[in-house]
């Protein structure tokens, strides 16, 4: 693992398993899924396709020989060509997902990543604030062990509340 550069198809496989066995994707769906039925975009979508089934039923007349699968998938395919759940979904990605992803998501996973990186090198202690002098450190200033804090797949930079050693 050592050996591989960051994002490397292999050590990116590594990491993902990594934080599956963590549970923090299961954590993330649980997060997400208990705020969804809230939001604006799930209701609008689901009156939609409401109304969209509603709609498609008024057209047909019930009968004992009428094959309800059939029916049913019919009405399936017709939603999913109509586009209505990509555009629905969109936005309800929009609105549960992406106000998670830098304030609880990130800093979760930018931990785990570390942590498997570089076991034991690294605390949850928030960091002392810079003085004035130090907001712009030059090259030579920074620790050589700093650069393994980054996010790999995405080379992102470190949550401010996390600090290595």
């Amino acid at each position: 693992m050592a050996g591989l550069p960051p994002g490397d198809p292999q050590l990116v496989s590594m990491i993902v398993s990594h934080l599956k066995t963590q549970g923090l994707f299961d954590q993330f769906r649980r997060d997400c899924l208990a705020d969804v039925d809230t939001k604006p975009a799930y209701l609008n979508l689901k009156q939609r396709v409401d109304n969209f089934v509603s709609n498609h039923l008024s057209n047909h007349t019930w009968s004992p020989h009428l094959n309800k699968n059939q029916l049913r998938n019919n009405i399936r395919q017709l939603v999913l060509q109509s586009g209505m759940l990509e555009q629905g979904v969109d936005r309800i990605v929009a609105q549960v997902v992406d106000p998670k992803i830098n304030h609880i998501f990130r800093p979760q996973v930018e931990r785990v990543v570390r942590e498997f990186l570089s076991p034991g090198s690294c605390s949850e202690e928030p960091p002392v604030p810079p003085t004035p002098a130090e907001t712009k450190p030059d090259s030579s200033s920074v620790p050589e062990q700093s650069t393994q804090c980054f996010m790999v797949s995405t080379r992102l930079p470190l949550s401010p509340l996390v600090s290595c050693h």
